[in-house]
């Protein structure tokens, strides 16, 4: 049986790196509570006594039968009857073939008192990440998650159950309407801009970070979805996409270049108002080489330049995206 295989490659002591999975990075609501083993064995001797137990076996005759002996009384255990890990329909779930052990490892003589280790997840667990991400990526290898390896979660050490709810009937992170909180309570910067001025709508769950972001991994910059940071952009605004007949060099070339994509206290999530944003590039050329600072005319009156009221240098330069206009080369029409 493939669980079986792969779950023995368990004894070996030094896991594949491929053995990983699915993430975000949440951790649990619950309060942490040692195991028994725990008090009396460090963190390597539960990790020899895992390899010990799968190199002998002894899985329980009785599957599930065996744990829910003692574990029924749980609500968070029994809770993985409601989801697709614990359905006795599918035969791709964890209960058509070794049950609670095919995810838990081989019961031994854990049903006796429980002082024996078993494999723990979430962040009660003594086991490093890449051992229990290899416990998942036993059964989820696919191309959603072949560049886990080297990625920024992965590098962060990232467990997938710091993310991912098994004994659940709906994993949050799953729902569009729970992504969000998954994810901003490690990624707490990001959660502060999107409630900015100017920002997606991802607080009204209108998008998702997954919308843009793969955070199993990816080949491209941030985990994007998209090889790049403008292909990514360009699936929602495809009318920036060009080719234009004159095009603007730093749009061109990256979108960020400009805009904050998670949220500004600008205008169009800019990282810097205009015109100082467009000085920064265009410091010495014509009337933009003496700089004005602020909204004012140079402290006269509010509003009564062309060059800081208004939208400042988008009053004359409105097509800054790029024109297809023949006279467009200033990007003024």
């Amino acid at each position: 049986m493939k669980i079986i295989k792969t779950m023995k490659k368990f004894s070996t002591g030094v896991l594949p790196a491929l053995m990983v999975s699915a993430i975000l990075s949440l951790g649990f609501a619950t309060t942490a509570t040692a195991s028994k083993w725990d008090a009396k064995m460090s963190p390597d001797e539960v990790e020899a006594t895992l390899d010990k137990k799968f190199a002998e076996g002894k899985y329980s005759p009785k599957g599930a039968d065996s744990c829910l002996m003692c574990h029924r009384k749980s609500e968070k255990v029994m809770d993985i009857f409601k989801g697709v890990h614990g359905s006795v329909d599918s035969s791709k779930s964890p209960m058509a073939g070794l049950q609670c052990e095919a995810c838990h490892g081989p019961q031994g003589s854990h049903n006796r008192g429980g002082n024996e280790p078993m494999i723990a997840f979430g962040p009660d667990s003594t086991l490093s990440a890449e051992k229990q991400n290899s416990v998942c990526m036993s059964c989820h290898q696919d191309d959603k998650r072949m560049a886990w390896n080297g990625g920024h979660h992965d590098n962060a050490d990232v467990a997938c159950a710091s993310c991912h709810s098994v004994h659940t009937d709906k994993d949050p992170v799953l729902s569009k309407n729970t992504e969000m909180e998954v994810c901003t309570s490690c990624h707490t910067k990001q959660k502060a801009d999107m409630n900015k001025r100017s920002s997606h709508p991802m607080k009204w769950n209108q998008m998702v970070c997954s919308d843009c972001h793969n955070p199993h991994g990816t080949m491209s910059d941030s985990d994007l979805v998209k090889p790049s940071v403008n292909e990514t952009c360009y699936s929602c605004h495809a009318e920036k996409r060009g080719p234009k007949l004159w095009e603007h060099a730093p749009v061109t070339e990256d979108c960020v270049t400009c805009h904050n994509p998670h949220g500004s206290v600008n205008d169009a999530m800019l990282k810097t108002r205009a015109p100082q944003l467009c000085q920064q590039c265009h410091a010495s050329d014509g009337h933009a080489s003496n700089a004005y600072l602020g909204n004012t005319d140079q402290g006269s009156s509010v509003g009564g330049n062309a060059f800081t009221g208004g939208r400042s240098c988008l009053n004359c330069h409105n097509q800054i995206h790029g024109s297809n206009h023949p006279s467009g080369k200033l990007f003024q029409r």
